[in-house]
């Protein structure tokens, strides 16, 4: 089964933390921002500041506009995102500072339940054909706005 998800089904949904809105693509049936299995957003981010607790989680987020971001997770560990495309994978509990490379960027969000799914994650800026592994669900996001969801039938 594929699924055609058009820009006029995304949802707006506020941050955990208040701090912004994201723009929600799909979601797990049943899921919502409490509850999940997997998740996948765009959020645009204006500014400096923390990122929302995903406890529990695995994020993974990809740069899609602007020049970039450096993610520093729990003081340690650090992410710079400043190519499009580019993408960092980390714990959702991580205390995660977002500082900004000049200006704004928008970001292209997939959050999945801990050990309940393996995410292998493909970006590209070029026409190409992928061939996908073998797998249960498989999402792919346009920069032009568009998504397709496939999802294996039972």
């Amino acid at each position: 089964m594929i699924k055609i998800i058009p820009p006029t089904q995304f949802k707006k949904i506020p941050w955990k933390n208040g701090k912004g809105v994201t723009t929600e693509l799909a979601i797990n049936d049943g899921g919502d921002l409490s509850d999940f299995d997997w998740r996948i957003s765009i959020a645009n981010v204006e500014e400096n500041g923390d990122f929302s607790d995903f406890t529990g989680y695995l994020r993974n987020l990809v740069l899609i506009y602007g020049h970039g971001i450096i993610l520093k997770h729990d003081n340690v560990q650090f992410d710079q995102l400043s190519k499009t495309l580019s993408f960092a994978s980390f714990e959702g509990k991580s205390r995660t500072h977002g500082t900004l490379i000049n200006g704004s960027i928008t970001d292209f969000n997939l959050i999945t339940r801990a050990n309940l799914y393996k995410v292998e994650l493909l970006t590209s800026l070029k026409n190409s054909t992928l061939t996908l592994p073998a797998a249960n669900l498989h999402f792919a996001y346009s920069l032009s706005g568009y998504s397709y969801l496939f999802q294996k039938d039972s």
